[in-house]
């Protein structure tokens, strides 16, 4: 086998072969390795500068967009529907911007990136970045606090404000106020009733003529030319309802009643002889006793409020405003719903039947009872003050069918959360003594020394009645108060 010459040494040709494949094999790595380690380092990043996004830097920003997004959406709704990238603006920008006008979720557009930071500006960047988010949770910490201790303080005003309820211009609390109370009708003071009392005891009667309501009722006429209703009964029920009541509304210092004393029928006697014809006539039996009320001349016909003709009736301070009545603008309707709150709770304790209960029961057969004048009810037009009549079923009558007309008298009572003071200050007093029954006694012995074998005084059945009646207004007056107070 020939030989030939390769690279300067002599081979044979089948040696010639495998050494070219060799040297070959070698120079294509040595190529390959230098051209891919030259080319990156030399090559690319020259062509590649221009498009590079700076790192580090921008994840900062990146980081510092979320929490300034995150923060805001506690103020601001983001709009809908969100952006799939927002790209926050350069560090120089963000250093000028108020976070307060910054809008949520606004895209950027990559021409607002700024060329790659050195490493120095990096770390100074990010200190500043820090530093302002800090301030900014600082601030919106401070306006959430602020916000929340303005909401804390409306609400405790609102409720404070809620509770107690606002009184009326003319109420103090649950009381008519003084220039109500002041401007009121004296009514029937203690000296009027004691000059009736003694009237009664010493003058003779001359003429005895129907009237003055129904049965066996009378007008009496005294010499001197005064006159009285006089109730007479077979029984005695209606006639200790009617003293009684009497003078359950003097302990009261309720002073709407007349003058009211008593006497026995004796035909016999003086005061009696010039008209025992008369009561013969009137069949009256001697030994009875018999009320005496002081007549009262023109007086008219009286209504029920209108605050308490519906069945909404209400009378409260907030329903006083609520109507607009001022004292020296309405002081009629006025005077005559402060009246009404003594009527309502005499009518309560004593169970009277024949006033405002009886329009309230007739209503179901006449809807417009209650616009008709109220029953045994009157009014002075001189004084405008309101004159209870015929309280005889009063303390028990009334007591016996409280089954059938209870819920008319509570209606009434729970109506009514405006008083008179003294009325508030006796029914209290009264609670916690306990001694209605020992005083109404004493009284009618004081007054009626002559009648003790005569007329029974008040059952103690009925006496138990009327305190319970009693503790039943006094929390009626506790929990208006407490809805009212002053």
């Amino acid at each position: 086998m020939s030989k030939q010459e390769l690279f300067g040494v002599r081979v044979s040709a089948s040696r010639t072969s495998k050494a070219l494949c060799v040297i070959t094999a070698g120079v294509a790595f040595v190529l390959g390795t230098v051209l891919g380690v030259l080319i990156p380092l030399y090559v690319l990043p020259p062509l590649s500068s221009t498009a590079e996004v700076r790192p580090g830097p921008q994840t900062v920003v990146q980081d510092y967009a979320s929490a300034r997004d995150n923060a805001l959406e506690t103020l601001t709704p983001r709009p809908s529907p969100v952006p799939p990238r927002a790209v926050m603006p350069s560090m120089d920008e963000v250093h000028v911007i108020d976070v307060s006008s910054v809008t949520p979720g606004v895209i950027e557009s990559e021409e607002t990136l700024s060329p790659p930071l050195s490493a120095d500006e990096v770390r100074a960047e990010m200190e500043i970045e820090v530093v302002e988010l800090e301030q900014f949770a600082t601030t919106t910490t401070e306006k959430e606090m602020t916000t929340t201790t303005t909401t804390t303080t409306t609400t405790t005003t609102m409720a404070t404000t809620a509770s107690p309820a606002p009184s009326s211009s003319l109420t103090d609390g649950i009381f008519w106020n003084n220039a109500v109370e002041d401007s009121l009708p004296p009514g029937f003071n203690d000296e009027a009733v004691a000059a009736w009392h003694e009237f009664c005891q010493h003058s003779a009667f001359i003429k005895v003529e129907e009237g003055c309501g129904r049965m066996q009722n009378r007008l009496l006429t005294f010499e001197n030319g005064t006159q009285s209703c006089c109730r007479y009964r077979q029984n005695f029920d209606q006639i200790q309802g009617e003293i009684f009541s009497f003078l359950l509304s003097r302990e009261l210092g309720i002073r709407n009643l007349p003058p009211t004393s008593m006497l026995l029928v004796e035909p016999a006697e003086w005061q009696w002889s010039a008209v025992r014809a008369q009561l013969n006539l009137a069949q009256w039996a001697e030994q009875r006793p018999v009320v005496l009320t002081k007549f009262q001349e023109h007086l008219e016909q009286a209504y029920i409020p209108e605050p308490l003709r519906t069945t909404e009736r209400r009378l409260h301070p907030t329903d006083l405003d609520l109507a607009g009545l001022k004292l020296h603008e309405h002081r009629q309707q006025v005077h005559e719903l402060a009246q009404w709150s003594d009527l309502i709770v005499f009518d309560y304790l004593t169970a009277n039947l024949d006033r405002i209960v009886n329009n309230l029961y007739n209503q179901q057969w006449n809807p417009s009872m209650m616009d008709a004048p109220a029953h045994n009810l009157a009014r002075d037009p001189a004084t405008g003050l309101l004159i209870f009549l015929d309280n005889e079923s009063g303390l028990l009558h009334g007591y016996r069918l409280l089954d059938k007309y209870e819920t008319y008298h509570r209606t009434m009572l729970d109506a009514l959360c405006v008083f008179r003071r003294q009325t508030v200050h006796k029914i209290r007093q009264l609670r916690d003594d306990g001694n209605i029954g020992e005083l109404l006694r004493r009284m009618f012995r004081q007054r009626h020394p002559e009648l003790l074998n005569f007329l029974p005084t008040l059952p103690e059945k009925s006496i138990k009645i009327l305190n319970a009646r009693i503790r039943n207004v006094a929390d009626v007056m506790d929990r208006c108060e407490r809805t009212y107070a002053s």
